[in-house]
């Protein structure tokens, strides 16, 4: 049963109550404005990013770094950055890792490069089909382990170990099954003991032309940056509480009237 004042009006709400709305309103305002706020940043920290990367992209490579300095290499400031190396190959430890790109579905070529240090560095030699994958793994166990055949050059990105697995399966060392390029565990399972905790991916977006297999230079650099969307809705939501603030203050006057 609805009470009702002697002059016919709903009594307001208690103090408490308007308390409790008043500092719960305040509180999600201020917190949608702050997670706004910090979008609105990680926005500019993006941009700035792409921008670093585009630019690391298209720099004439350099030496890749080499040992003495390898804990100062961090995403940060070295991902995708243009770099070049030289040393053998060491084609019986190859690990193919599986991949999907512009070609279709597949698997990535990774295999040690030997580098003139004693140091090895793991190199994605590029795409291959998936109807390829048997000739290829029959091709690296016949490969020697050891470094072998001529020093070759290697131009390419400078990548980052991409640990556990991928496409949603855990790399199986034991079976020589990659889904991912996972620096630490590929140099486990093929007995590198001085591998970079990095690895390059071959050939330059736009720049590779060779249309043999392994097929480099298929590095597909690309950053989400929905940081705009997700500010505008955490600032809505602001815009919201306001509102809903107006509304109850113009109901609660109301209420008031004779």
């Amino acid at each position: 049963m609805t009470v009702q004042t002697p002059g016919g009006r709903q009594p307001s709400r208690s103090t408490f109550t308007k308390a409790i709305l008043a500092v719960a309103g305040i509180a999600l305002f201020f917190a949608f404005i702050s997670l706004g706020t910090w979008q609105v940043q990680r926005r500019a920290w993006k941009l700035d990013l792409i921008e670093r990367v585009n630019e690391r992209v298209h720099s004439q490579p350099v030496a890749v770094p080499a040992q003495p300095v390898w804990p100062q290499v961090t995403p940060e400031t070295h991902e995708y950055l243009a770099v070049q190396a030289q040393g053998q190959w060491m084609e019986g430890r190859s690990v193919l890792t599986q991949a999907v790109t512009e070609l279709g579905a597949g698997f990535w070529l990774v295999t040690p490069l030997l580098q003139a240090d004693g140091t090895q560095l793991l190199v994605n030699r590029g795409f291959i089909p998936a109807e390829q994958r048997k000739a290829w793994q029959q091709r690296i166990a016949v490969a020697p382990k050891s470094a072998a055949g001529d020093e070759v050059q290697v131009v390419g990105l400078l990548r980052f170990s991409e640990p556990q697995g991928g496409f949603m399966r855990d790399n199986a060392p034991e079976e020589d099954r990659w889904h991912s390029r996972d620096v630490s565990a590929i140099a486990k399972a093929k007995g590198l003991k001085q591998v970079a905790p990095f690895f390059v991916d071959q050939g330059i977006p736009g720049q590779t032309t060779e249309q043999t297999w392994p097929r480099a230079g298929l590095t597909v650099i690309q950053f989400t940056n929905t940081h705009a969307v997700y500010a505008l809705t955490w600032y809505g939501l602001a815009l919201m509480v306001l509102v809903a603030a107006w509304l109850v203050v113009r109901h609660e006057r109301r209420k008031r009237m004779p």
